[in-house]
């Protein structure tokens, strides 16, 4: 009699598993396989990591080097790109050193049931080849040593109708919420990335500040850098070593002179550069003290929270060359307390959804340079202006100190001065002769 056997354990609930590409025989234990259309414009050594993890890139470019890998019967870098339906020839694993290394297994949280709902909550588009997610302020996008609750291991419970398992193609900061774009598929993946990559894509900012810049329609263009001693969590303006930025800020509408809202974009998009810009130019982000300070936070009812909101995102979309197909233009809602801050402060969000998306003309012209140089001479003079008229004040001040002290001082000197007596004349009297000289 057979001893019954155990029930197998569920499986998670993450989706279908994923279809490995299609191998065509080849010989004396050459593999071949062609690429899918989910693979369509990636690199080859993005290829392997993806089909043969096991595949080190170390060998993936020995390979390449010594002319074994082949697509469509030609020799092949590592950082080539492959298409879909073209022939891959690559040579026997290398199985001694496969065996000596453990694979690579990713750790995933299981997602309960509360959690997977919370993920489908938070979608508010989705197709074929892309979801749109709403983010909270307070969820990273990505995991890190601290972070054990962000976007990324979310993506589990956002299989729906697909087999593979969503992507993220760009990032926003854990304290800000708004728009986050999600590839469906690998192919997807690679095209959203090159639009961001090629700046094609647009993501709108809207944003609540300290003060009222001086500029309705500013451009910012200082370099940033990592600032040193904080592990790379805070950025600074560097103008020696710092990478190229710019950001662009046009006023909504103004909250008398205390706060200010703002319809931001910016080029190329570095790790907090609208934050570090809008502050450089002395109006931080209301929330933001990492770096504004003590100076980003305003009093009343407005939140403490950061007021950073990705309003609006709008990319070309993979079935835009199909019939039919239209750029996909995703508005997120604001979260609560930047909405009742915005209320408190009877602001008119109708009108930071009127200004237009397109990019200024001035961007990269003759005209942009000699702009960006007005605003950044503006508000120089208008800081030295506030300089000179403290320093004016402050002198008048010692001015008038000295002056009473000066004139105390003269009348003390001129009372203590040696006085030269003269002899009053004598008057003749009558029948006195007059005195000759």
């Amino acid at each position: 009699m057979t001893k019954p056997q155990p029930p197998k354990p569920p499986t998670k609930k993450s989706g279908k598993t994923k279809s490995p590409p299609a191998k065509i025989p080849g010989e004396q234990g050459i593999r071949e396989f062609s690429v899918g259309a989910d693979d369509d414009g990636i690199r080859l050594d993005r290829w392997f990591k993806r089909h043969l993890p096991d595949t080190s890139f170390n060998l993936v470019s020995r390979w390449a080097r010594t002319g074994q890998i082949r697509v469509d019967g030609k020799r092949a870098a590592p950082g080539d790109r492959i298409a879909a339906g073209q022939k891959l020839r690559v040579p026997p694993a290398d199985m001694e050193s496969v065996a000596a290394r453990p694979a690579r297994v990713r750790k995933r949280v299981e997602l309960t049931d509360d959690m997977a709902d919370f993920a489908q909550s938070l979608v508010i588009y989705r197709d074929k080849d892309a979801l749109v997610l709403n983010k909270p302020p307070g969820l990273a996008t990505q995991g890190g040593t601290k972070t054990s609750e962000h976007i990324d291991g979310l993506l589990d419970a956002l299989f729906f109708d697909s087999d593979q398992r969503p992507k993220l193609v760009h990032r926003l900061d854990k304290d800000t919420s708004g728009a986050l774009l999600i590839a469906r598929s690998a192919r997807a993946a690679a095209h959203f990335s090159k639009a961001f990559s090629s700046r094609t894509a647009r993501k709108v900012y809207w944003a609540l500040v300290v003060g009222v810049p001086s500029v309705e329609d500013g451009v910012v263009e200082l370099p940033l850098a990592k600032q040193p001693g904080t592990g790379g969590e805070k950025m600074c303006v560097d103008h020696e070593n710092g990478q190229p930025s710019k950001s662009r800020y046009r006023i909504i509408e103004r909250a008398g002179n205390a706060a200010h809202g703002l319809n931001c974009n910016h080029l190329p998009g570095r790790t907090h550069q609208l934050r570090v810009h809008m502050a450089a130019i002395g109006h931080p982000i209301v929330g933001d003290g990492k770096y504004g300070g003590k100076d980003a936070f305003l009093t009343g009812t407005i939140s403490r929270k950061m007021h950073l909101h990705a309003r609006r995102i709008r990319i070309d979309h993979p079935a835009m060359n199909s019939a039919g197909g239209e750029a996909l233009d995703i508005t997120a809602n604001l979260p609560p307390h930047m909405a009742n801050s915005l209320e408190d402060l009877g602001f008119d969000l109708t009108l930071g959804d009127a200004l237009p998306l397109a990019t200024p003309k001035y961007q990269s012209t003759l005209e942009a340079k000699i702009r960006l140089k007005k605003n950044i001479a503006k508000e120089i003079r208008k800081e030295r202006k506030g300089e000179r008229r403290a320093r004016g004040e402050t002198k008048a001040a010692v001015k008038d100190s000295k002056g009473k002290g000066a004139k105390a001082k003269s009348v003390k000197t001129k009372a203590s001065r040696p006085v030269k007596h003269i002899a009053p004349k004598q008057s003749r009297t009558a029948g006195q002769p007059r005195k000759r000289k």
